[in-house]
């Protein structure tokens, strides 16, 4: 369905490591970098784990650090947005709960929304 939309995913891990997650999962969209956590900071998606978590994660081999070769614990919250042709955020969600995703059709209101 081509509504006329670009889509654009920001990672946390560094440029090094999107290769690998394109390739593992055979992304067709542009997957951008935000390691240093510029944009997540803009957008109030900035989250700082705890330290006992990083410590929890490292042990089931997920080092948060070594993802965005910084030393930050700190991770996005997953987001989505829908921008105008003039760059203004006409939908946002976000939940800190990284198991919860917009539903597709929720998102596909929305943008066609913003098209109207």
């Amino acid at each position: 369905m081509g509504l006329g939309y670009q889509l654009l995913a920001v990672s946390a891990d560094r440029p090094s490591h999107l290769r690998r997650s394109i390739d593992r999962h055979s992304l067709t969209y542009t997957l951008l970098s935000d390691s240093a956590m510029t944009g997540a900071r803009a957008f109030g998606l900035a989250w700082v784990m705890p330290s006992g978590m990083v410590t929890r994660y490292k042990l089931i081999r997920m080092d948060v650090e070594d993802a965005s070769s910084l030393d930050h614990p700190i991770v996005p919250v997953p987001g989505v947005f829908v921008l105008d042709t003039a760059g203004v955020i006409r939908f946002q969600h976000a939940n800190p709960n990284h198991r919860v995703r917009l539903d597709v059709q929720a998102l596909l209101a929305a943008a066609r929304a913003v098209l109207e």
